[in-house]
């Protein structure tokens, strides 16, 4: 067999490929060092070289934190596995964005493609995520030319990629919906919802940003326009700007004070409750904890807090899951992480922000009732 040829990033030295991998998941030193239980000091000699990683457990830790495989870190040569450990089917959906521009081999009715657009979206909000991937590239080729439906099926892949892990292939997906929707304010006002998305996982909030308010003067519908309002505030809360992440979360608040919440043709979720959601994870990537948590706690106590997609309210929990953490309350990060499983476990088990909260609640142990037996069906377990 021939070797492959590395790259000049293949051939730099472990402690430097730790150090973009870092980079990459928007994690300074400090908070390395936090999650792994070590001193800032510690991860910064492991990146300059100056202390070797000779210990596999210590690599898996790291790789843990920073959502790897370990082989990663250890051999640059092994082709990068998906995020979605345990998920079969990004491949499938990454060939079918591949053939965008071939017409499908079989011709599907509107009103059939419509029904298949439909079922997707239930088992998205359901975290049916095994399923979902698995019809998603026939979905793309019979909406092909059926512009409302691809506008919605590529939203939908977007926003299954993007929580999986895969946010470059996601944000494809979202500029492709983003074109399929040229000419409808609407569809156009959706599919710049999931590019934000894509662009916030990327850790691109200052495009992310623009992108929403940008959509926000030409939204025709108000669930559209209070939910881009909550993307650019989460955008800017990423670019550390708290004043105007505010002043965002309460444009979309005046919106969702008028806002029925009986309907949801769009899609988004948007209301009272998802406000103040949002309010909440803005404090959380500001940093401020404690708000964070009272934000979450004062959420979740709301009549239609329980009227929220299964998707919504699990991936909320797991965001409350890390609140919890980072505040130094093992205990209560640990049941929220249970409940969101509980929940919708797809969310927790296939999500690679959930599944090192797992790791890191169980290494900091002992764990919440629970919390170890997810460690277990993850393969956390060391």
């Amino acid at each position: 067999m021939t070797r492959p040829v590395l790259s000049d990033a293949d051939e730099l030295p472990i402690g430097r490929r730790v150090a973009r991998w870092r980079v990459r998941r928007r994690m300074t030193q400090q908070m390395l060092a936090d999650r792994l239980g070590k001193s800032k000091s510690w991860v910064d000699k492991v990146e300059r070289g100056v202390r070797s990683l000779d210990r596999y457990s210590t690599v898996q830790e790291i790789a843990e934190v920073l959502r790897l495989d370990p082989a990663v870190l250890l051999d640059p040569r092994r082709p990068l596995p998906t995020a979605t450990a345990g998920l079969d089917g990004v491949d499938a959906v990454r060939a079918a964005l591949a053939r965008y521009h071939q017409r499908p081999a079989r011709t599907v009715s509107p009103d059939e493609v419509g029904r298949h657009v439909a079922h997707a979206w239930l088992s998205y909000q359901h975290a049916h995520y095994t399923q979902l991937l698995r019809a998603l590239p026939t979905l793309l080729d019979a909406a092909h030319a059926t512009p409302g439906p691809l506008v919605s099926a590529y939203r939908i892949t977007a926003s299954v990629l993007v929580k999986l892990g895969e946010a470059d292939l996601g944000w494809l997906a979202a500029d492709r919906a983003v074109t399929a929707a040229v000419g409808d304010p609407v569809r156009t006002g959706t599919a710049t919802i999931a590019v934000a998305q894509a662009l916030r996982a990327l850790g691109r909030d200052r495009l992310a940003l623009t992108a929403a308010v940008a959509a926000i003067g030409t939204a025709a519908d108000d669930a559209v326009r209070g939910t881009l309002f909550l993307q650019a505030a989460l955008a800017a809360a990423g670019c550390g700007d708290g004043r105007r992440a505010d002043h965002l979360i309460d444009h979309a608040a005046a919106l969702a004070d008028r806002f029925p919440g009986d309907d949801d043709p769009q899609h988004t979720a948007f209301g009272p409750t998802a406000v103040l959601l949002a309010r909440f994870l803005a404090a959380l990537r500001l940093g401020d904890t404690a708000q964070a948590v009272y934000r979450h706690e004062k959420a979740v106590r709301r009549d239609d807090w329980r009227r929220l997609p299964v998707e919504h309210r699990a991936a909320h929990l797991v965001d409350a899951a890390r609140a919890y953490l980072d505040a130094g309350d093992l205990t209560a990060a640990g049941l929220t992480l249970v409940e969101a499983d509980t929940i919708a476990p797809a969310e927790v088990r296939y999500r690679p922000a959930a599944r090192t909260l797992v790791a890191e609640i169980a290494r900091n142990g002992p764990p919440a009732a629970g919390v170890a037996r997810l460690a277990t069906l993850v393969g956390l377990t060391r």
